[in-house]
């Protein structure tokens, strides 16, 4: 599907005793529904033979990409096709980057590695804001997403990473807040005594 050039991907499933819901997420969920909702019969088909699901117990949903900003998948697909189409690795890199940022992330990092200019192969790095590499935080704050798209240079590789901000809600980012997180409460208000007094001590 990714070679319609219109779409992202990302899976969830939900399985149950007799009946899985997969839910594909796109930024143009047109392409996967596809004319009349063919396309759609014809994944669920092939879905259905490539791992043995029995009829009538596997559904396919397509479900519209909410913050594509901070979708890695989406970005890195997007990237992959400015590539394809002749714009420059720098431009290119930096136009996903601004739109990484703009869309709320805590920070973004794009590698693009292989033959970007001559016959020497090499890795261009662009990053902005913050973006955390190790501990518990990495699995739920930082998005992953690798491509590799063909030149007439040759293979180039593609890597996105968006690191998410803490959201509350749950919609942009993670509801649980960074370990190193400081939080500062207001002061409480101290009542002074009105007339002089002594501690009891035993």
């Amino acid at each position: 599907m990714a070679n319609t050039g219109k779409i992202s991907l990302k899976r969830k499933v939900r399985e149950s005793r007799k009946y899985t819901e997969v839910i594909i997420l796109a930024t143009k969920t047109q392409s996967v529904l596809g004319e009349g909702s063919r396309r759609i019969r014809e994944l669920t088909s092939v879905l259905q033979k490539r791992f043995g699901f029995p009829d009538g117990t596997l559904g396919l949903f397509a479900e519209k990409m909410t913050f594509r900003g901070l979708s890695a998948i989406a970005q890195a697909e997007s990237l992959r096709y400015k590539l394809t189409y002749g714009l420059p690795v720098r431009k290119a890199c930096y136009g996903i980057l601004r739109f990484i940022m703009e869309s709320g992330a805590r920070g973004a990092e794009v590698i693009v590695s292989g033959k970007i200019k001559g016959q020497r192969a090499k890795a261009m790095k662009f990053c902005d804001g913050l973006m955390i590499h190790s501990g518990d935080p990495v699995n739920y704050y930082v998005d992953k997403a690798v491509r590799h798209v063909q030149l007439p240079q040759g293979i180039l590789g593609i890597k996105v990473k968006i690191m998410m901000d803490h959201d509350s809600s749950g919609k942009k980012g993670p509801r649980k807040p960074l370990p190193d997180t400081v939080t500062i409460l207001a002061a409480k208000e101290e009542v002074l005594p009105t007339a002089p007094y002594s501690e009891n001590k035993m």
